[in-house]
Formats: C-alpha cells, structure tokens, sequence
C-alpha cells in the first residue's frame, strides 16, 4: 500500500464519468488515498440510479447532498433526503432511485477501494461534472454486464 497524499478537488474538477443516465465525478482515489477508500459524487436525474446489485469486494456508503434517493437495501425501502447517510456493507443487495422529480447529489464512499477502476472500465468519461449523462444504449448494458464480474460486482434482476 502507498501512503495517502494531500488531495484537493475544486468544483469542477476531477475525472467525470456517465454511468447507465447518472453522472459520477472521482474526488479520491485508492491510489491517492493509501488503498483505503474511494470517494465519488454522483448526480442522479429523476429516474436514474443503477440497476439491483451485490458488491462482494467492499462496502458502499453514500450521503445525501441535494434532493431525495430511494434506496433498496436487502429488501427495505429507504427514501434519503438531503442529509441522510445510508451505509450498504459488501454481500449485501442493494439499489437506488432518484424517484423524485429533481435531481439529486450525493456522495459515494468505498472501500476498499477500486471502484474508481470499475467506472473507467464500462463507463463514458465526460467532460465534467455538470455534463449531461449519455444515453444509455444496449451496447452500454452489455458491456456493464461484462465487466462487473471482475469487479466483484453482480448485477441482480430488477424486482417485480
């Protein structure tokens, strides 16, 4: 493990990615964090948010900023309002949605780290933050689907 670094991250800055219509930006990575963690921002548009999975490698935080996310964590529901901390460990299903009518903000911890890696390898890099998500296309849920296993993530059916 390296030793974690000084990290500093203006509004605006850092690598942007559109993943399945949300937009994630990378504020630390494992590399600059020692390998303890990494920490996102995620915009997620009404309706959006990732389809049901499992993280078996590591444990997912996230904190609300702005707006409302409903969260599906082993079978409960839990809407988040701005504020709001929601802690999902590995093993454990889980998904969430911006069922709200206004976009919603909020921060996404993980550790260990290496989901910064999982974003490069399926998502579409963007040129910030504050761009608008791609359209998702089939061939962006195929190639989500082939490379989640080597992240130790598996993608669930969605529920009835």
């Amino acid at each position: 493990m390296s030793t974690a670094q000084v990290i500093r991250v203006q509004p605006g800055e850092g690598h942007a990615f559109s993943a399945v219509g949300d937009v994630y930006r990378i504020l630390a990575t494992g590399e600059q964090t020692g390998g303890t963690y990494t920490l996102c921002e995620a915009r997620v548009l009404p309706g959006g948010g990732p389809p049901p999975h499992i993280h078996h490698r590591e444990d997912e935080s996230f904190f609300v900023l702005e707006g409302e996310i409903t969260f599906q964590l082993a079978g409960e529901k839990v809407v988040a309002k701005a504020g709001s901390f929601i802690q999902g460990p590995r093993g454990i299903p889980h998904a969430f949605k911006n069922e709200s009518s206004a976009p919603a903000r909020m921060l996404i911890h993980v550790s260990p780290p290496g989901f910064e890696k999982f974003l490069a390898a399926f998502a579409t890099p963007v040129p910030s933050f504050d761009s608008p998500p791609t359209p998702v296309s089939p061939a962006d849920i195929q190639k989500l689907l082939a490379v989640a296993p080597s992240y130790g993530i598996e993608l669930l059916p969605p529920p009835h």
